[in-house]
């Protein structure tokens, strides 16, 4: 079986945590100058394992094994939220490049071929999930020219171009090359601390919805106008936040969670009634029948609200993510060598937050691993994980890894 190197593993995930270091995290925003370097000491790294290193034209690190022979791909993304945690990404990064050392120099598994990759942009600086989204073909030259930073209002082609990116072809996935895909991450939630386990075996990652939903009242004088002739849009804004709070939980899954993310009034000044309101909406779920179920009820109710406060409501869905089932398989795989050394500390669970393997399972099979989340706590940079559970998690995903490549050994090449 491989072993992995706990001392290099730590090592390196504090070595990679310096690129764009802050505080006690990371502000790594995609195409900066910190993670542009990040990706060059990537491929440097690859290139000592004896792998085929290469970026390629969205930022997309990867790894190939100098082989004939079918690989895993093993990664996550590089880049950073803004002022965030060291790992969220980068632990599956590192872990992938682990990995593939640990491979290499284990006599029996090193003909398993790993291939370690980065992607670009999971956090959607400017794309959400770009790089694997552009690896499997499922973005366009079109949309590329349209994205723009949504923090300074940089386009992409002028990041990419800042980045020295501009002209390198964009590498496609040939499916024919892969075994599948694993993914490890921080839970970046409390479940598996909440009930002392150290392992969870992501079964499914969330379908999230997305709504932009506007009420236009009448724009008056807050002082002179009574208060039975007002349409105030702020006060359908309002109503609806509370009324899904209400209504929500009775058709809700177990795991569902909604938020409303941003309610912005115009004109926004004390002495004047809001004309217009303006609400964004998320909820997410990993079955599609209750997605469907939430949003019937949430037209419902914006129905209900325009009619009751006399204003006009449009509502608008902006993201529509299907859920994603991991391979039964690799979960199984995972699950057997969390088994051999987590004990009964693991557990299969979903996942309330998007990755990349949701987007690279469309076209190869895959599955994840989580480690715990000190307190809960990512998209922060007081973000943490126990040594010893990233040190275990990178364990349980090299087992794992090597049962899954042995299940497609041809006759006689077993090690």
């Amino acid at each position: 079986m491989p072993k992995i190197n706990a001392e290099r593993l730590l090592s390196n995930l504090r070595r990679f945590a310096q690129f764009g270091a802050y505080k006690t995290g990371v502000h790594r925003p995609t195409y900066s100058r910190e993670d542009m370097d990040s990706r060059r000491w990537l491929a440097q790294q690859y290139e000592a394992v004896g792998l085929q290193a290469h970026i390629d034209g969205v930022g997309n690190v990867f790894g190939t094994p100098r082989s004939d022979r079918r690989s895993l791909l093993i990664g996550s993304h590089a880049e950073s939220q803004n002022y965030a945690g060291w790992l969220d990404g980068a632990l599956g990064v590192i872990y992938g490049l682990e990995i593939a050392r640990t491979f290499a120099e284990t006599p029996d598994c090193a003909g398993l071929p790993i291939a370690p990759v980065a992607w670009a942009d999971e956090e959607g600086h400017y794309v959400s999930m770009l790089g694997s989204r552009s690896f499997i073909g499922d973005i366009d030259e079109a949309e590329i020219d349209r994205a723009v930073n949504v923090d300074h209002g940089l386009t992409l082609r002028e990041a990419l171009r800042g980045a020295g990116l501009a002209g390198v072809p964009r590498s496609l996935l040939e499916p024919e090359r892969y075994v599948g895909y694993l993914e490890a991450h921080i839970e970046q939630g409390d479940a598996l601390e909440a009930s002392s386990k150290r392992i969870g075996v992501v079964t499914s990652i969330v379908g999230i919805w997305q709504y932009s939903i506007v009420f236009h009242g009448i724009q008056n004088h807050a002082g002179t106008t009574r208060m039975a002739i007002r349409k105030d849009a702020g006060v359908a804004a309002a109503m609806l936040a509370m009324a899904i709070a209400r209504r929500f939980p009775q058709v809700a899954g177990p795991r569902s969670v909604w938020t409303t993310g941003r309610i912005s009034l115009e004109p926004g000044a004390p002495s004047i009634i809001p004309g217009k309101a303006e609400m964004l909406f998320q909820f997410r779920d990993s079955e599609m029948s209750v997605l469907q179920q939430l949003d019937a009820v949430l037209r419902e109710l914006v129905e209900e609200t325009a009619i009751t406060t006399g204003c006009s409501a449009e509502i608008e869905q902006t993201e529509t993510g299907k859920p994603c089932h991991m391979d039964p398989a690799f979960q199984n795989a995972i699950e057997n060598a969390a088994a051999r050394h987590a004990h009964d500390a693991y557990v299969r669970m979903p996942s309330g937050a998007g990755h990349d393997a949701q987007v690279v399972a469309r076209k190869l099979r895959s599955a994840m691993l989580f480690i715990p989340s000190i307190g809960g706590i990512s998209h922060h940079w007081t973000e943490n994980t126990d040594d010893a559970d990233l040190v275990l998690g990178c364990q349980v995903l090299a087992d794992s890894a090597e049962t899954i490549l042995r299940d497609e050994e041809p006759p006689g090449l077993s090690g």
